[in-house]
């Protein structure tokens, strides 16, 4: 597998039953309904922002998104 192209991450049980559950009712693989969630929350995110898409997804691609250090110091 290209280590480059695919990436594994750890999620609780609970939400990866959730997941499998909106999978089933979905009929779409759990890696394509995480794909799904994300493009569709960069959507909102980017209207949000009032910006387009393709702009906002450079961005965070990028590593200029500042949501991380105004969470850390909301800690």
């Amino acid at each position: 597998m290209d280590i480059n192209k695919w990436k594994s991450v750890a999620i609780p049980a609970n939400d990866y039953k959730i997941l499998k559950s909106l999978c089933k009712s979905k009929f779409r693989a759990p890696g394509a309904m995480v794909s799904k969630l994300l493009n569709d929350y960069v959507e909102h995110q980017a209207k949000k922002n009032k910006t387009t898409v393709e702009s906002f997804r450079k961005k965070l691609l990028n590593g200029d998104s500042h949501d991380d250090r105004e969470r850390s110091k909301k800690s």
